[in-house]
């Protein structure tokens, strides 16, 4: 995501769900996007019965690979020789669009340069896909406009998903594919309002509206604003403070709607790191496993038990309203902080609703400064919305990019940090399950959607499960250098020879068990995409 934001300005969609679906082409890269988004999948699939190309790039025969001009297979963790050797054939062949880059970008000619390491010979022995598949590919999305590129965190979740999200940004600006209807480039968010959370703060690194921790006018703003001393340093991302507190230099943390026992990686490792603790806070909506080792447990309201807003995958403002009183104790999000702000001396949380709270993110966060419940009524509005005259932006940097110019970024391939050997010879990549979401703390209360999928699979491979002499619907023993788990066995061509695949929503067969802690240096997003493992059958 950190690509993204470095050339784009921001880490969220450039365009609007709805123009998806009259998209002359779509590359989908690293989503499964009909379980894992299901709207936006409708899309994908309207613009397919309009005529347009779709080209799949996944190490799975996902849903849309049924209906794919093309189906690049490649190996996990192979994104960026794909993209780069893509933007070669487009810069060999001539097809990218030179009025656009004279106009709107710079360092092209480094670019050029470093496609050189990308010809095609070693860009498809890295991935395993045929280079004429590649040129295919690249001529299709080149020749196809307007060509939207959507990806998940099948890109973002490795060592290197940094420049697999820079990849895509090149790829684009190559093509001219920004600023214009049914282009540029869309990560499609992982929950309902993962954007408004990044939109509002809570990232370390900048204030509400991506606003810099480091500009010392913007820290005036807020600390005028606040009432109180700011620092100018970034703070901790999440992977930085279970290493911080893993070395005791955190002492206490307070979890809010998050279960890390199940998300993050190499999870046996975080319950320890939680248990080191000298005080856990966990406030959420069920009794979790984060939860069950906490000191303090608050229980919060749900999303029908409260007011406010979320901000969606294509960066929508929209109200959610309250439905339903919160069950016994629990309290909306807002209050219980505000309550706990106040018992510590803080000014200015003395906030009475909702909406309260929602002017003051509008007088300080110039990219919602024209939204305001009032007009929300009528419906949602996508951001940049800077006055309330403003009908907000369905389409960004359609004159130009929030830093002037595009940015290309010349980019090396770089091998996941752990590969299969002897010892581990399968590959693992974790994703989801249309019927559960996250770490199943909400779907996995639902009957009817155990009973669609009830336990926690490993897919394998029919030639690699004879090679196991593992059966469909047998248990067996999968370990990594972190630890092992148990789960059935479904043998599927679905996932390719050599890779094995789970979703991570079980805690009975925790595939985060498995999965590496090491992390991308930019964004430290963990690589939970790749990791090595191997597979037994179960002796129990």
């Amino acid at each position: 995501m950190a690509g993204l934001v470095t050339t784009f300005g921001s880490g969220a969609m450039t365009n609007s769900i709805r123009e998806i679906g009259d998209a002359s082409c779509i590359l989908a890269i690293g989503t499964n996007t009909t379980e894992a988004h299901p709207v936006i999948g409708l899309e994908i699939k309207r613009a397919v019965r309009r005529g347009g190309k779709l080209i799949v790039a996944n190490t799975r025969e996902i849903e849309l690979v049924s209906i794919a001009d093309i189906w690049l297979r490649h190996r996990p963790g192979t994104d960026v020789a794909l993209l780069m050797g893509m933007a070669r054939v487009i810069v060999d062949e001539g097809l990218h669009d030179t009025a656009f880059i004279e106009e709107r970008c710079e360092n092209f000619d480094a670019l050029k340069e470093s496609l050189k390491k990308f010809d095609l010979d070693f860009v498809a022995k890295t991935t395993g896909i045929p280079s004429g598949k590649i040129v295919e590919a690249a001529r299709m999305y080149a020749q196809n406009s307007p060509a939207a590129i959507l990806y998940a965190m099948g890109i973002t979740q490795h060592s290197h998903g940094t420049d697999n999200v820079i990849a895509t940004a090149n790829l684009a600006m190559l093509t001219g594919n920004v600023g214009k209807p049914s282009s540029g480039v869309n990560p499609l968010r992982g929950q309902n309002n993962v954007q408004g959370a990044c939109d509002l703060g809570a990232l370390p690194n900048v204030y509400p509206g991506y606003q810099s921790v480091a500009d010392a006018a913007i820290k005036e703003k807020f600390e005028k604003a606040w009432g109180a001393e700011l620092s100018d340093k970034p703070g901790l991302t999440i992977t930085d403070m279970f290493a911080a507190a893993d070395r005791g230099e955190i002492k206490a943390i307070y979890v809010v709607g998050e279960n890390p026992p199940l998300s993050e990686p190499d999870a046996l490792h975080a319950i320890e790191t939680l248990k080191k603790l000298d005080f856990l806070v966990v406030q959420d909506i069920f009794m979790t496993e984060t939860a069950e080792l906490a000191d303090v447990v608050l229980p919060a309201a749900s999303f029908a038990e409260r007011d406010g807003t979320f901000t969606n995958t294509e960066r929508r403002v929209q109200r959610v309203r309250k439905a339903l009183d919160p069950p016994g104790d629990a309290r909306s999000d807002w209050w219980i902080t505000s309550q706990i702000a106040q018992k510590m001396g803080m000014k200015g949380f003395d906030f009475i609703s909702s909406s309260n709270i929602f002017d003051e993110i509008t007088s300080l966060t110039p990219s919602y400064g024209g939204i305001s419940y009032e007009r929300l009524e009528n419906g949602g509005l996508q951001w940049p919305c800077p006055d309330s005259e403003h009908p907000g932006t369905p389409i960004l940097h359609t004159a130009q990019f929030a830093r002037g110019k595009g940015h290309f970024v010349p980019l090396e391939y770089r091998e996941s940090a752990e590969l299969p050997d002897d010892e581990y010879p399968l590959l693992l990549t974790t994703g989801r399950s249309l019927y559960h979401f996250h770490t199943g703390t909400m779907t996995r209360k639902v009957k009817d959607l155990n009973n669609l999928l009830g336990e926690g699979l490993i897919d394998i491979n029919p030639v690699d499960a004879e090679k196991l002499s593992v059966s469909d619907g047998e248990l067996v023993k999968v370990t990594s250098r972190r630890g092992n788990i148990t789960a059935r066995a479904n043998v599927t061509e679905v996932s390719d020879e050599g890779v094995v695949y789970m979703n991570f929503h079980f805690a009975e067969s925790s595939a985060n068990v498995l999965t590496n802690p090491v992390f991308d240096p930019v964004a430290k997003i963990p690589e939970f995409k790749v990791c090595a493992v191997k597979v037994e059958k179960n002796s129990h």
